[in-house]
């Protein structure tokens, strides 16, 4: 049974990527994971592809073993696995609390290793990891520092990943895309104590060209891809400017 399983598939991105596995892939099912059951019954309405609903919060590490004993039963020939699933906060170190800290290392970094872990042994030559990474991890970024650092995280793993991978033929890519405006993401990103600390958004993307991007990218093997141009341009530069001067530029572009 081919198979293809994203994370975070109930908005956004995942949301996005699960509509275009169905239109461009040959699959048998998609599996698709998030916590909130009914939107991703909802999805089923938009895709011909079947949908199995998963509602899973992979911050509970007892969800990874309601999908390992499935993975067991059901045996699946996984051909896609998207790491979708991610949050971040904009603030400082004042006004981010603790247990929010810690649910942001969870989802963006534990959950997408421990998905990665318990899908692998079902993937075979030609399958495909997407880890949805951000431009965010080429640089440190203040008042939005713990997100950065996680997406950092994620695009090591998943450079180092790929050269492991390599002789079973699995791909994998790291996905880094811009802001994108009709997301959630900056909507939950800005609910803290104050909104300020990044005033605005300039020359966001939008989520259908970042998926489409995303999947070219992945289907041509690339280890990284930067949907879009103003992605790609700070990729190019954060290899050359120090940490310390792109923070700086960072302090001045944020206040825009």
């Amino acid at each position: 049974m081919k198979t293809a399983i994203v994370t975070g598939a109930s908005s956004g991105l995942g949301r996005e990527f699960v509509i275009l596995l169905d239109r461009t892939e040959h699959l048998d099912e998609i599996w698709v994971i998030a916590r909130r059951k009914d939107r991703l019954t909802a999805l089923e309405k938009q895709v011909k592809t079947k949908l199995r609903v998963l509602p899973l919060d992979l911050t509970e590490r007892e969800s990874f073993r309601i999908l390992d004993d499935l993975l067991q039963s059901e045996k699946p020939d996984v051909r896609v696995l998207i790491n979708a699933a991610g949050f971040g906060k904009i603030g400082s170190y004042r006004t981010i609390p603790r247990e929010v800290c810690d649910s942001m290392i969870d989802l963006n970094c534990r959950a997408a290793v421990d998905m990665t872990q318990t899908v692998l042994p079902y993937m075979h030559r030609g399958a495909r990891i997407l880890q949805i990474c951000s431009t965010a991890a080429f640089q440190p970024f203040q008042y939005l520092n713990l997100y950065a650092a996680s997406k950092a995280f994620l695009y090591r793993y998943s450079r180092a990943l790929r050269v492991e991978l390599f002789g079973r033929g699995i791909k994998v890519t790291a996905v880094c895309p811009y802001w994108i405006k009709d997301t959630e993401f900056i909507g939950t990103a800005k609910k803290t104590a104050d909104s300020s600390y990044i005033r605005h958004f300039p020359l966001a993307s939008r989520q259908k060209i970042v998926a489409r991007m995303a999947l070219t990218d992945s289907r041509l093997g690339f280890a990284v891809s930067t949907p879009g141009i103003i992605c790609t341009l700070h990729r190019i530069v954060a290899k050359f400017i120090p940490s310390e001067l792109m923070m700086g530029i960072w302090a001045l572009i944020r206040r825009i």
